[in-house]
């Protein structure tokens, strides 16, 4: 586990909590993406490393541009991050957030590397299994990896399920090194 993923998690859990309390998962996560896109921004990112530039004054930048996208508790929150020095964690409490979301409303994304594109009924066969093995609503995201050879390569979230020719040909070269 990283020091971010240490630093964050208490962060991104108070902001579940709170959107759960008021009904507002959709919308918290909305304001968490938004400001994570703000805080990313290489302008930004060097204001809050800025000495010389006090977090609370970031903060107050990123209130305004949330205008009325923020609500109160969302400002408040923002300023909790700045008091405590942390509004650089804000892509790393948006991804946790967005896991504790899914994981409350049954959701799983799935990322699926192919060597060729999946059909469309490839696909619905694809996430009604994932569906089934997972117990959630699955999100599927398809891309194509030539390299793969053939088959496909599964990641939901901490599971990879490597189905690939060329995963298939590693384990065979690792079988024969060992001899």
């Amino acid at each position: 586990m990283s020091d971010l993923t240490k630093l964050a998690r208490p962060y991104a859990k108070a902001a579940f909590d709170l959107a759960r309390e008021g009904s507002a998962l959709s919308q918290w996560a909305q304001m968490l993406e938004a400001t994570t896109i703000m805080v990313a921004n290489n302008n930004v990112s060097e204001l809050i490393n800025n000495p010389n530039v006090s977090q609370a004054r970031v903060a107050k930048m990123l209130v305004v541009t949330g205008g009325d996208n923020f609500t109160p508790k969302f400002v408040n929150f923002i300023r909790l991050l700045a008091e405590n020095k942390r509004l650089l964690l804000m892509p790393e409490i948006a991804a946790m957030y967005r896991s504790l979301r899914q994981a409350e409303e049954k959701q799983l994304d799935v990322q699926v590397i192919s060597a060729v594109k999946l059909s469309a009924d490839q696909q619905t066969r694809m996430s009604t299994a994932l569906t089934r093995r997972f117990e959630r609503e699955i999100k599927l995201q398809t891309t194509v990896d030539p390299d793969l050879i053939g088959g496909a390569v599964i990641h939901a979230g901490d599971t990879v399920i490597d189905g690939s020719l060329q995963g298939e040909l590693n384990k065979l070269a690792v079988k024969l090194a060992d001899g």
